[in-house]
């Protein structure tokens, strides 16, 4: 019988030669999770009990058919794509690219059915997933597309938060991806996200530019001026908290960032090379604009500490620790619209 006091964590196993298995055994060791959440991981069980072995971890497991029979002090498995004991840490294979996506398949049909509250995605490797699905290249796009939402892609670590215009873009096509529509839909998305998650009545954005120092009056590109700017200016008469475009390197590098609830970045490593450097370890990558809830520790596969038991807990546990107060955040919102209706 499922506790409803406590939320209901999904959970995708991503790379199984990776570090997510490892990070999630000490995580289910450490009791604050079984404090307000139910985890259950959809994986072949065979990986965990390698990993369970490997580390001789006095840890135990319940494999269960649906969440209706998860226990409320356990690691639940629902198991997927079965496979031998063959995993070899550190190594990046097809097969391991086959269990991430069956996982990430479960689960996100359990997430649109309600039948998990919120889902957090392990670690993968994006190129043994698209051997088996071509398509694939993240999952903010996955999620995106199944959903049909449009959706963004953010970093968080405590008051940090850190979007982006485009995600798994190469350098080359960034630019011609920026475009006012594109720009005008993630803001949109950003201030709604802020007013509904964390519960801002009225957010302070800083957009970065596309070009160093913000193009320097048409001298290093005229994106900046002709494409960013413009939309800032109509979300500013618009009543909005928008401003920009900052430059980015002078942006972080003063400490401007604290001054604002949120920062929209133009491409992904403008973005996640400033908000790694400032919080690696503990920060949170958010799909934000889904109707679900959707986070994952701000890491990769970790092929290098792969089966050494050196990968940190931290960023996993902050990644669940903000679903939570995320699903909590949704309810407060929802009761809060409900009773202005209703005076």
């Amino acid at each position: 019988m499922v506790d409803q006091k406590k939320i209901v964590l999904g959970i995708s196993c991503g790379d199984i030669s990776g570090i997510g298995l490892e990070i999630l055994i000490k995580s289910c060791l450490n009791n604050k999770l079984f404090d307000f959440c139910i985890p259950i991981l959809y994986a072949p069980f065979m990986a965990v009990n390698f990993y369970k072995k490997l580390y001789s971890l006095d840890f135990n497991y319940h494999v269960i058919k649906n969440v209706s029979q998860a226990s409320s002090n356990k690691l639940n498995i629902i198991t997927t794509h079965q496979i031998d004991n063959n995993i070899k840490p550190g190594v990046s294979c097809k097969v391991n690219g086959l269990v991430a996506i069956d996982s990430l398949k479960f689960a996100v049909e359990d997430l649109k059915n309600n039948i998990i509250n919120v889902l957090v995605t392990l670690p993968i490797n994006k190129y043994n997933v698209s051997l088996v699905q071509p398509d694939f290249v993240g999952h903010t796009e996955y999620l995106s597309t199944f959903f049909k939402s449009k959706s963004l892609m953010l970093l968080c670590a405590n008051n940090l938060r850190v979007a982006t215009v485009t995600n798994h873009v190469p350098i080359s096509k960034v630019s011609s991806c920026i475009t006012p529509k594109i720009i005008k839909e993630k803001l949109i998305i950003l201030i709604k996200l802020l007013q509904i998650d964390f519960l801002i009545k009225k957010p302070k954005i800083a957009v970065l530019s596309l070009n160093p120092h913000a193009g320097d009056n048409g001298l290093i590109g005229h994106e900046d001026e002709k494409i960013v700017k413009p939309v800032i200016d109509d979300f500013s008469k618009n009543g909005n908290l928008v401003y920009g475009p900052y430059s980015a390197d002078g942006f972080f590098g003063s400490g401007d960032y604290v001054n604002f609830d949120a920062v929209l970045g133009m491409y992904h490593d403008q973005a996640l090379i400033p908000f790694k450097t400032l919080s690696f370890g503990k920060g949170v990558n958010y799909t934000a604009g889904l109707p679900c809830i959707r986070v994952s520790p701000d890491h990769g596969v970790g092929y290098d500490i792969a089966g050494k038991e050196k990968a940190s807990v931290s960023s996993f546990l902050s990644a669940c620790f903000l679903a939570k107060e995320i699903y909590y955040n949704r309810s407060i919102y929802k009761n809060s619209v409900q009773k202005k209706d209703d005076t």
